[in-house]
């Protein structure tokens, strides 16, 4: 494994809630292999290609309350990816920590820009222009708030800065299909370890 840890950085979460029961498998050394079931299929349509493109296996089973709503669900599922991340990485120690990616689709084109530092910062989706906002109608049971939500509690639990830019798109669809796209690719740049500094943490502080 080229810049990849040679031992594979993984991590299993099992949480239990009144609202959702949740495991989540992660290798972040792995293949791109996906099999998720969170009962929201255009959420498991997202995080399979964000686990695709980051080269993330990611295992997910999830039983929700969604005969009350989706929202519990997707806030619960971002949490504990979070928090399998945080738990992969441990003390960060030779990852290259800052990445960004900037992805097309179709029409859609989204950037990303990340710092794995154990900081949460995540001010919501941006977009460079309002006609790109007013072109967000929900598609398939799920919204741009959903979506913003997730980031949001996915950040939040991972500790990490997060900047996510809609620069152009008509269809929300391919605004988020681009965004998760992004996510997954900056994502797996971020987590490399880089080969000068394999056992030092990134920080002149020597801590994240």
């Amino acid at each position: 494994m080229t810049n990849r840890s040679l031992k594979k950085r993984k991590a299993k979460i099992d949480r239990k809630t009144t609202e959702t029961k949740i495991v989540c498998d992660l290798v972040v050394d792995g293949d791109g292999k996906a099999d998720i079931k969170t009962g929201i299929g255009f959420l498991d349509h997202m995080l399979a290609l964000f686990a695709f493109h980051g080269l993330f296996d990611l295992k997910l089973r999830v039983k929700g309350d969604l005969e009350v709503d989706t929202h519990h669900t997707n806030e619960d599922v971002a949490i504990v990816m979070g928090q399998a991340f945080k738990k992969a990485l441990g003390a960060c120690k030779g990852i290259r920590r800052f990445a960004s990616s900037e992805v097309p689709m179709d029409k859609a084109r989204a950037k990303i820009a990340i710092d794995i530092a154990s900081r949460f910062s995540f001010d919501g989706i941006k977009f460079a222009d309002e006609k790109f906002a007013e072109a967000t109608k929900p598609s398939e049971g799920y919204s741009m708030e959903d979506g913003g939500d997730f980031l949001d509690t996915f950040a939040k639990n991972l500790g990490m800065n997060l900047h996510v830019d809609i620069l152009s798109g008509s269809d929300m669809h391919h605004m988020l299909e681009a965004v998760f796209k992004a996510l997954g690719i900056a994502m797996d740049r971020a987590t490399e370890i880089d080969p000068r500094r394999q056992k030092a943490v990134p920080s002149t502080k020597g801590i994240l």
